[in-house]
């Protein structure tokens, strides 16, 4: 995912020309479809390597990435600093094993759709305009649609999806304190080390007991890079060409393009009425955000 980070204290912005915006807008786009081809990638080495080995090698990367951009101070950190930073090293670490373990289940396209739900609820939350509150009865219609009861649902699966919504919620909010405390992106960064470091015994384990392939370890380390490498780069970039509150409106592409990709690379299909929720899903979040007035702060993720 993809993917602003909401404490995330970036360049000054460029000046937002026409073309830079086009080149701005074009980032965010490039953005999300890195992040659902790496998903994609990272789906193929689930038989080898299962969603834990992949989301371990994945940590990794985004660790490696973040603190190299991000040159965490870590020893100047005071308890205050540290308390949201270790709460965001647990969303990250969760996050992620819990929607590669849905898409395992359920699918590419579906997953990433439930998964959705946890950014646009932070958006709708508190909201008091009558727009928003259609938007989340259209969006919660859309979301009984796609769980609805069918002879192949995979109820652990969606549920595991939700929690992946939960803690991208929660990264959220995690994030604008990181950033409220912290200078630059040395909060996100140091998160991700620790993700990192806690995936490490797990991760060992994991790969002691089913030992890569070429192949799937290629994967994996394919999928930490376009999934976090390639659109936190993009993200820093397309900062500095849009209103951060236009990764809102950008953001709802992702949905579709997991299906999209998940149809083309991995052969799943949705049926009608799933395409449609999602759909109807990605509008909703598209008329909250391009109403809403612009924040401050975005509304993504990182790693």
């Amino acid at each position: 995912m993809t993917e602003d980070a909401p404490g995330r204290q970036g360049p000054p912005a460029l000046s937002r020309t026409a073309p830079s915006r086009r080149a701005g807008a074009a980032l965010m786009l490039g953005s999300g479809l890195s992040s659902q081809v790496g998903a994609s990638v990272a789906a193929l080495a689930f038989p080898v390597l299962g969603p834990l080995g992949v989301v371990a090698v994945r940590q990794w990367v985004a660790a490696v990435v973040l603190v190299g951009f991000g040159r965490p101070r870590v020893r100047a950190f005071t308890a205050a600093q540290w308390r949201p930073v270790l709460a965001l090293a647990v969303v990250f670490a969760t996050m992620n094993l819990a929607l590669y373990t849905a898409i395992d289940r359920i699918g590419l396209g579906l997953a990433v759709t439930l998964e959705f739900l946890g950014p646009l609820t932070v958006a709708l939350a508190g909201s008091r305009r009558r727009t928003d509150l259609a938007c989340a009865v259209v969006a919660a219609g859309a979301v009984l649609v796609l769980i609805r009861p069918r002879p192949s649902t995979d109820y652990p699966g969606i549920g595991l999806a939700l929690l992946a919504a939960v803690c991208w919620g929660c990264y959220i909010l995690l994030n604008r304190t990181v950033g409220q405390r912290l200078p630059g992106l040395e909060g996100s960064a140091a998160a991700a080390a620790v993700s990192g470091l806690l995936y490490l015994p797990v991760g060992a384990v994991v790969l002691w007991l089913h030992p890569p392939t070429a192949a799937a370890l290629l994967c994996a380390l394919a999928a930490g890079v376009l999934s976090s490498a390639v659109p936190f780069l993009a993200d820093l970039l397309a900062l500095r060409r849009v209103p951060a509150h236009f990764f809102g409106i950008f953001m709802s592409v992702n949905p579709v393009y997991a299906a999209l990709v998940g149809l083309l690379v991995l052969g799943q299909r949705p049926d009608p009425a799933s395409w449609l929720a999602i759909g109807v899903i990605v509008a909703a979040n598209t008329v909250a955000a391009g109403t809403a007035a612009p924040l401050s702060a975005g509304r993504g993720r990182t790693p």
